[in-house]
């Protein structure tokens, strides 16, 4: 959701590109909420980290969006950038009924979107909220 937002809000500035610890599939109720918004991230393929790395490309930002309750799996991004870290609940770590945990992931959806609108009107103010 952090990267779609980012190139949605700023992308005339910035290029985002989302990888965690180890690949794995969409969350559907992550799909279905961008989906609700007009974002389709249903093609979007996961990545680690480690392969991002190891493609040798350089970042202005590296910016995690793991929960604090578990940074101890939140990436680590080598290399010369300026780190950001933005808590946010895991959408999989959700609990509930489905509909509980949608309405769960539209309220991280919207997070992460204030967010990011708010840190755009500060490093790239003439291009935020787009």
């Amino acid at each position: 959701m952090a990267e779609a937002w980012l190139n949605h809000v700023c992308g005339d500035f910035f290029a985002a590109e989302s990888a965690g610890l180890e690949p794995g599939t969409l969350n559907p109720l992550v799909v279905k909420a961008m989906q609700e918004v007009g974002t389709d991230i249903s093609q979007k393929k996961t990545r680690a980290v480690f392969d991002v790395f190891k493609a040798g490309k350089l970042f202005s930002h590296v910016i995690t969006v793991c929960d604090e309750t578990g940074a101890e799996r939140c990436p680590i991004f080598p290399g010369v950038t300026k780190r950001l870290h933005w808590s946010f609940a895991d959408p999989s770590a959700l609990t509930g009924t489905e509909k509980e945990n949608m309405a769960g992931v539209r309220t991280i959806r919207d997070a992460i979107r204030a967010k990011i609108e708010t840190w755009c009107e500060e490093v790239c103010p003439q291009n935020a909220g787009v």
